[in-house]
């Protein structure tokens, strides 16, 4: 049977304030029902929580955990959305395979049907979600409460239906499940083949069990209540996913006595392994859902105690303690694999080598030295199965697949991240195990990409812009900063002389950086080395670009310099500052630049900002943009990352201020990253700011 909460007349002032806040200040009479303590909903009174703004209400939540996690609407909705696997990057998640598109739930009183897909307010917690429907014409309100346990491939949901009137509510509730088990992307590439759907009613568990045709990938979906009936769903939701899924509903009878509270539990538990675990899984997530929460309350709480932030600028202290909570998020468990930290989400849910060696560095800074080592380690094993010569992966899917070996300026980061880890937790064993990897990959950094041998390595840096791979700024100030640390390192590990050589290797490059990659005429660092003969080719791409975007002030200045390229000798290489990409601070970042040279880049770097931050190209930049606070991605059809101001290069720009004794400027670029603060998502820094691209974002936790 359903739970019968009598209706409680004696709410706190705190629970009657919250009240207020999420039912969009509705007077709360005596006789209402209010949140009852011994629900999981009740549990979360005293809890850190965020509301949502209602015009975001159709963009994307995520309930989050480390073996799985849902990603649907703040409206309720699951919406088909993600690129990267077209219309399937939201739903529930358990790496590597998919289990629903999402779900739905409608209530049938009397001859009317109602689905619960437009909730007028969102409220997240740390480690939950809560939707709110409202339904005043039947006295009717409905919450719909979320978490997913830690370690188990499970989503726990509690919907409690309130009755505002005086008399008893009878009414059906039909909650249905699209299931979609698929593969994640580049599940082909490793023989994961998808089929189609096919659903069975366990009668003994009261429950649905799909599972996909031709593989041991299962979802199983019930409740503790004995459904009143099974079978196809009604047309109450108009609810289409694309897939090969299927769909199975479940009729619950439920009684609301007068101003009171029913509460109904539903489980979703997957396995990508057998028909036992997920009934074991089933199991275990329904029974122990006070205990599990209780759990996830707990950890979280130790989170947001591990490192303490106490200022004046109360937003930018919230950020920061949010960012923490937004980085467990992203935490991506496969046993088989191993366990990190995953890139962003709905589209970047498993593992980059660079993502992480910005990202694991505010990790260990807020004191989650496990999840650094765990990631180190699993970077380091994708790493050595796919290369094996110290060189460090780019992408790897949650299927092990490795979609890209990886671009030059990682392999030197992973060198300076592992010091950095180092540093914080003292770990000498933790420095002798990557100590090999290190000189292994600083040998093919310099033996493999370095074709005239100046000690300048050629490739792709952080910057994905097309014919970008010649002498970069960034895998140069990387490439420095590594074989300085690395000096320190064999120190450390007893080989004075591999570190005298390390040394006199960074302060080489050191003397290259501030003399070969200065360019006067424009007091920046360049973005590239290369011949005028590059440069031309890249100017007609970088004009089109500028065009397109409206950026007069920036076609000028690019058609300026393609007239002087061209009398350039073709073949002689210098510097070249096209682009004012933000890599040109990684020199001062890093604090290989000479400070009279770091002060003028600084201010020159100031140019190309927005309210919100740094701008990845700088001539993406216009003359509106200074004061510019509208949402980036409100009209996009196309995704693109053209025109992104982001929080890595506002983060790398905050460091660079820093280092070099401007710290004022450094928090103005940390309160422009805090502007885009819970604009779409409550609690959440999009990747591109305020409000576009991937929801939340691992490097957020860098610069704060």
């Amino acid at each position: 049977m359903p739970r019968r909460i009598a209706p409680c007349f004696h709410a706190t002032k705190y629970l009657i304030f919250v009240l207020l806040v999420t039912l969009g200040c509705k007077k709360v009479k005596q006789e209402d029902a209010a949140v009852p303590s011994t629900t999981l909903n009740g549990m979360m009174a005293n809890t850190d929580s965020l509301v949502g703004r209602a015009e975001y209400l159709t963009t994307p939540f995520v309930t989050a955990g480390d073996r799985v996690y849902m990603i649907g609407a703040q409206n309720g909705q699951f919406p088909d959305l993600g690129w990267h696997v077209k219309g399937e990057m939201g739903g529930v998640w358990d790496h590597p395979i998919k289990l629903l598109d999402g779900f739905t739930a409608s209530l049938r009183l009397g001859e009317k049907s109602i689905c619960l897909d437009q909730a007028e307010t969102f409220i997240n917690y740390p480690f939950a979600n809560k939707h709110i429907f409202s339904l005043p014409d039947q006295d009717i309100r409905v919450e719909r409460f979320q978490f997913v346990p830690d370690g188990q491939e499970a989503v726990t949901v509690e919907y409690l239906l309130y009755n505002d009137g005086s008399e008893v509510q009878k009414l059906n509730f039909e909650w249905t499940a699209y299931t979609d088990l698929r593969p994640t992307w580049l599940g082909d590439s490793t023989g994961m083949e998808n089929a189609v759907d096919f659903a069975i009613w366990d009668d003994e568990r009261s429950a649905w069990v799909a599972k996909d045709s031709l593989n041991s990938w299962y979802v199983m979906v019930g409740s503790t209540t004995e459904s009143a009936s099974h079978g196809k769903p009604s047309a109450a939701c108009a609810y289409e996913p694309i897939g090969k899924g299927t769909r199975a509903a479940s009729v619950y009878a439920l009684e609301i006595p007068p101003h009171g509270v029913v509460s109904l539990p539903i489980t979703i538990a997957g396995s990508y392994k057998s028909l036992d675990a997920v009934r074991e899984t089933y199991a275990s997530a329904g029974q122990d859902a006070v205990k599990n929460l209780k759990a996830k309350m707990e950890r979280y709480a130790g989170i947001a105690a591990k490192t303490k932030l106490t200022i004046p600028d109360k937003k930018l202290q919230t950020a920061f303690r949010w960012v923490k909570y937004n980085t467990d998020w992203l935490v991506r468990d496969v046993p088989q694999l191993g366990r990190g930290l995953s890139a962003g989400l709905p589209d970047y849910p498993w593992w980059f080598g660079v993502d992480n060696e910005y990202a694991l560095q505010g990790a260990v800074a807020t004191g989650r030295f496990d999840l650094a080592r765990n990631t180190v380690n699993l970077l380091h094993q994708l790493s050595e199965q796919r290369n094996g010569n110290g060189r460090i992966i780019h992408e790897a899917s949650t299927n092990g697949y490795v979609f890209n070996p990886g671009n030059v300026n990682e392999t030197p980061q992973f060198v300076s991240m592992i010091w950095q880890i180092y540093l914080w937790t003292g770990d000498r064993k933790f420095l002798a195990t990557y100590y090999p990897t290190v000189k292994q990959g600083l040998k093919w950094l310099l033996e493999n990409n370095d074709k005239d041998k100046n000690l300048l390595p050629d490739g792709f840096g952080m910057m994905e812009i097309h014919g970008l791979n010649s002498e970069m700024i960034d895998v140069a100030a990387y490439t420095q900063q590594a074989f300085s640390v690395a000096a320190d390192m064999a120190v450390e590990m007893g080989e004075a002389d591999v570190g005298q050589n390390y040394r006199s290797l960074a302060q080489t490059l050191k003397t290259k950086i501030n003399n070969e990659f200065w360019v006067d005429e424009h007091d920046s660092y360049a973005d590239f080395i290369g011949t005028p003969t590059q440069a031309l080719a890249l100017l007609k791409d970088a004009i089109v670009r500028a065009d397109s975007l409206k950026k007069p002030w920036a076609v000028a200045e690019l058609r300026e310099a393609q007239k002087r390229y061209q009398n350039f000798p073709p073949d002689r290489k210098q510097g070249f500052v096209m682009h004012h990409n933000w890599v040109v601070n990684t020199p001062m970042q890093t604090g290989v630049a000479d400070t009279a040279k770091a002060l003028i880049a600084l201010r020159t770097g100031r140019q190309f900002v927005n309210p919100y931050g740094m701008f990845v190209t700088g001539i993406d930049r216009d003359e509106s943009a200074g004061k510019d606070t509208a949402s980036f991605g409100k009209d996009r059809k196309v995704f693109s990352y053209t025109g992104a101001v982001m929080t890595l290069p506002t983060g790398v720009q905050a460091i660079a201020e820093n280092n070099y004794g401007r710290p004022d400027q450094a928090l103005d670029y940390l309160k422009r990253i805090s502007r885009s603060f819970g604009y779409a998502l409550p609690g959440s820094i999009y990747e591109v700011s305020p409000d576009y691209g991937m929801m939340t974002q691992a490097w957020n936790l860098y610069a704060l």
